[in-house]
C-alpha cells in the first residue's frame, strides 16, 4: 500500500474503495510508455476506482472492460468513467468473469500484494479503504499466484499483461510464475516511494520477519510485463 497520488485528478474514490495511489500511476505510466493499450482490447482487473481503466481509454484503447469483486468499487468506477467521458464497461467479478468477455490484447492489474500477519491488528482508519484491497496473505502472494496462472486464458495470442506489485511480494516469484504459465516476463518499470499508512503500521513486523532492513521506511514498486507467444 502506497501513499495517495494526488496528481490523479479525475478519478476519485468513495469511502470503502481503494483510492488511486502511486502504484496506480506507475502502472498507468508503464502502459503509456509501452503503447500496449492503443488500438487494443484491454481488461483492467481489480479496477477499484477505475483509474487505470480510464487511462487505457484515454490512451486510445479500442475497447476497455474493467472488473472488481467489490460492488462499491464497481459503483465508484462507473461514476468515474461517466465523469471522465471515456468508453469503459465496468463489471462485478474477478478474472473468472473476465474470461466471458475476452480474449484481450492487454490485461492490466493492480492487485492486493501487501504481506499481512492475520494475528496483528494494524488499527488503520476506515477511510483508507477496505483491507482486502491490499492484504494478500503472509507472503503477499494470495492473489498474485492464481492471477499469474489465469492470465494466459484471458489473453489473445501475442497479448500482454502488466501487473504492479511491491518488492515485499517477491517480484522474482511473479516472474517465475508467469514463465511457468508459458509467458515471457520481465520488469519494465520500478520506483522507490515512502511507506504509506499500511506499511508504516507493518514496518516492525516486516523487520521482525527479515523482509525489511531496520530503519528503512521506503519500498520499491515494480511493473512486470509478460507476453503470450
Amino acid at each position: 500500500m502506497t501513499t495517495a497520488y494526488t496528481d490523479l485528478s479525475s478519478p476519485v474514490a468513495v469511502e470503502g474503495v481503494y483510492a488511486p495511489q502511486e502504484d496506480s500511476q506507475l502502472l498507468i505510466d508503464a502502459m503509456e510508455k509501452t503503447g500496449l493499450a492503443q488500438g487494443n482490447r484491454v481488461a483492467d482487473l481489480c479496477t477499484g476506482s477505475g483509474v487505470a481503466a480510464i487511462a487505457a481509454g484515454e490512451q486510445d484503447a479500442k475497447q476497455v472492460t474493467a472488473f472488481d469483486i467489490c460492488p462499491r468499487a464497481v459503483y465508484c468506477a462507473r461514476n468515474n468513467v461517466a465523469t471522465a467521458g471515456v468508453d469503459v464497461a465496468v463489471h462485478l467479478g474477478s478474472w473468472a468473469r473476465a474470461v466471458e468477455f475476452g480474449p484481450y490484447d492487454l490485461v492490466i492489474c493492480n492487485p492486493p500484494y501487501v504481506p499481512h500477519d492475520p494475528s496483528l491488528d494494524d488499527a488503520l482508519l476506515s477511510h483508507i479503504g477496505p483491507a482486502r484491497a491490499w492484504d494478500a496473505g503472509y507472503d503477499g502472494r494470495l492473489v498474485l499466484d492464481p492471477l499469474c496462472a489465469a492470465v494466459p486464458a484471458l489473453l489473445a495470442d501475442g497479448g500482454s499483461f502488466l501487473v504492479v506489485q511491491s518488492e515485499f511480494a517477491s517480484p522474482r516469484q511473479t516472474l517465475g510464475a508467469l514463465a511457468a504459465a508459458g509467458m515471457d516476463a520481465e520488469i519494465v518499470a520500478y520506483q522507490w516511494i515512502p511507506f504509506g499508512p499500511v506499511l508504516t503500521a507493518r514496518a516492525d513486523w516486516l523487520e521482525h520477519t527479515g523482509r525489511l532492513e531496520p530503519g528503512r521506511r521506503e519500498e520499491e514498486l515494480v511493473v512486470i510485463r509478460a507476453d503470450k507467444p
